[in-house]
């Protein structure tokens, strides 16, 4: 069962409280500001930092 919608609105980054959009792959919530990962494990966001992987600035388009 995917990630509810409603539940993805009102989570926040536990980090810096930024807003957190589902993965294209639907496997991790994406902080927007620090960029950091939350995986999801069995349809259960886990929203702790110790959890998290950053993801490195996307490469310039040129």
């Amino acid at each position: 069962m995917p990630i509810d919608p409603e539940l993805v609105k009102i989570l926040a980054c536990p980090a810096d409280r930024g807003d957190v959009v589902l993965t294209p792959d639907g496997t991790g919530l994406k902080c927007l500001t620090c960029r950091r990962v939350y995986p999801i494990r069995e349809d259960i966001p886990v929203m702790l930092v110790e959890e998290a992987i950053v993801e490195p600035d996307a490469p310039a388009k040129g």
